[in-house]
């Protein structure tokens, strides 16, 4: 299938610097490769050194690109900054900030302690904001334009969900973060964009969200029209188009990839598709019968 393979021309991405954090692994990892067969420059980072300098080693032996990766707990600002300082003086830029560390996990909201909301809270809302006011204080500083920031939030940072609470309320606030800073750091020449997808199956998000067989026995890819999870490489082309300069008009933006699953919920009566033909025939004669 065509969108299982790259979207771009080969050197789209040519001359870039690109961080993604938590990008040893999942979702940040299938990005960060693609970038680099595009001729992207790349940092990755997360808190255990030892896994991210082995997925930087073969990110660069899979692609042939350049990675640099290193240790950094997002929660913490001071280690955030000293990764931007590292980064620099490596590759001695970077050009577009990549917000993809997070965590999650299902439960009631009556069985979570207060450190449970904010092992979530703090990666992915504190984190985030951590990571954007490090790199854009040092472009704003530095006078350096045409940078961006992608952030990876959800569907339901707009809606909300039950059973998901702190993800939903701190991907609410990466979503509020993106809009905002969209109309504010404009002037600097940075672009603020956002990717909110649907199923695209991990291995390591999805055993902690859905641990056991739970995703056999719940097939969420039933609850997509299009019957089907995302491929990697659909989010990673939508990734890089949003951080090339062929989207250089797009700000403020969060892009839905998830086949129809959020419409799919938010339709009231979109339950009645387990209807089968012979029962919408009962209910056609009942409903002219009812006239």
């Amino acid at each position: 299938m065509s969108y299982t393979k790259g979207m771009l021309k080969d050197d789209a991405l040519a001359g870039k610097v690109i961080v993604i954090t938590g990008g040893g692994t999942g979702l940040g990892r299938s990005m960060g490769e693609y970038f680099l067969t595009l001729g992207a420059k790349l940092a990755i980072c997360s808190r255990r050194l030892e896994v991210i300098e082995k997925a930087a080693a073969e990110m660069m032996e899979t692609t042939g690109g350049e990675v640099f990766g290193a240790s950094c707990d997002v929660r913490n600002y001071e280690d955030v900054e000293a990764f931007l300082a590292s980064v620099i003086q490596r590759f001695g830029k970077v050009d577009v900030l990549l917000n993809n560390a997070a965590g999650n996990f299902i439960s009631p909201t009556e069985r979570l302690s207060p450190g449970a909301f904010d092992a979530v809270i703090d990666i992915v809302l504190k984190g985030t904001k951590n990571c954007t006011l490090a790199f854009g204080k040092h472009w704003i500083k530095e006078g350096q334009t045409d940078k961006t920031v992608l952030s990876i939030v959800t569907t339901y940072a707009t809606t909300g969900s039950g059973y998901v609470v702190p993800s939903a309320m701190a991907k609410a606030g990466v979503l509020a973060l993106t809009r905002s800073l969209a109309v504010e750091w404009a002037k600097y020449g940075i672009r603020f964009n956002a990717i909110a997808p649907g199923p695209f199956p991990t291995k390591g998000a999805w055993d902690r969200l859905l641990p056991g067989d739970m995703a056999e026995k719940l097939k969420l890819e039933n609850r997509v029209p299009l019957r089907r999870a995302g491929e990697h490489q659909e989010l990673a082309n939508l990734a890089a188009y949003l951080v090339s300069d062929f989207a250089a008009y797009m700000n403020g933006e969060v892009v839905t990839i998830d086949g129809g699953e959020w419409l799919q919920g938010a339709g009231q009566m979109n339950f009645l598709d387990i209807i089968q033909s012979e029962q919408w025939d009962w209910i056609e004669k009942a409903t002219r019968g009812a006239k």
